[in-house]
């Protein structure tokens, strides 16, 4: 339904602007924001409230029980994985050093024809760093599952149903530059506000430590991990994960250095009176 919802044509497409009162399924479109940023990608903004977070045992792992409510304050998430033209703009700017590049040899030192492709083997620091760059910041664990699965304690992004190659991109073997899918080109997989690739494609860093037993005793409003750790989240599984680790809360973790041809990031913002500007809202989308 586009009623209440306006238009705004830049040089990257059109923008959809949610008019007051209004609330939106929203579709992702590669639009710049209203104001100039470091990192011109759509950010959807996540409304504050509950959500099921974790599984119900015997579903799932150990490491996802118990399922339980969780409230978390509204926050802004990038549509889409972040890119390697995008992370290659970061390292021309500042400096920072260059992933490996996982179609050939060395380092990545340009993004040409792979441009739209998530950037991987990058560490935990590096999307840290990142993120600092473009005045964002990574994920909590809690903000990520709740914008892969909404508010309803579905399975998979999408919902109940099976995953397939049309909703995510799993359970292959590497095939150089055809192995990663170009960032939200999936649409039959988005999560209930429209966020692209968060079942398979790049698996995704996030801000916490990693404990198994943490949900048995987290806090019930915005966890931000355990204090300590060894090793940190990685979420959404990757191109070679089965299915049974794309779901919207299986967990995985790495260490800090950990480079893999499977894992980027994406960030978030939190959101108070001057970033609502720069995001569009939406509200979660049926089943």
């Amino acid at each position: 339904m586009t009623q209440g919802v306006t238009k705004r044509r830049t040089k990257w497409g059109y923008a959809g602007v949610l008019a007051a009162g209004c609330t939106l399924a929203l579709s992702p479109v590669f639009a710049a924001p209203a104001v100039k940023e470091l990192d011109p990608v759509l950010m959807v903004t996540i409304p504050a409230g509950p959500f099921l977070m974790g599984t119900q045992s015997p579903k799932g792992r150990a490491d996802e029980w118990p399922q339980r409510t969780v409230q978390v304050d509204a926050f802004a998430i990038d549509a889409v994985e972040v890119t390697n033209e995008r992370y290659m703009t970061f390292v021309t700017t500042t400096g920072h050093r260059s992933p490996p590049n996982p179609y050939g040899t060395g380092v990545l030192v340009s993004a040409k024809g792979i441009e739209q492709l998530p950037v991987v083997q990058v560490t935990w620091y590096d999307a840290k760093a990142y993120c600092a760059w473009a005045k964002k910041r990574l994920p909590t664990e809690a903000e990520w599952e709740k914008a892969a699965r909404g508010t309803d304690g579905r399975t998979f992004p999408w919902g109940e149903e099976a995953p397939t190659a049309k909703r995510a991109n799993y359970d292959r073997e590497w095939a150089d530059d055809k192995t990663l899918h170009a960032v939200g080109s999936l649409a039959g997989g988005d999560s209930p506000y429209g966020i692209k690739d968060m079942s398979g494609n790049a698996r995704e860093w996030v801000q916490d430590w990693y404990d198994p037993d943490y949900y048995a005793n987290a806090p019930t409003k915005n966890p931000q991990g355990p204090d300590k750790g060894i090793v940190r989240v990685i979420r959404g599984g990757s191109w070679h994960s089965p299915h049974s680790d794309i779901t919207a809360t299986a967990r995985g973790r790495g260490g800090f250095a950990l480079q893999t041809h499977g894992t980027g990031f994406r960030c978030v913002r939190s959101v108070d009176d001057q970033t609502q500007q720069d995001v569009s809202g939406a509200e979660p989308k049926a089943r």
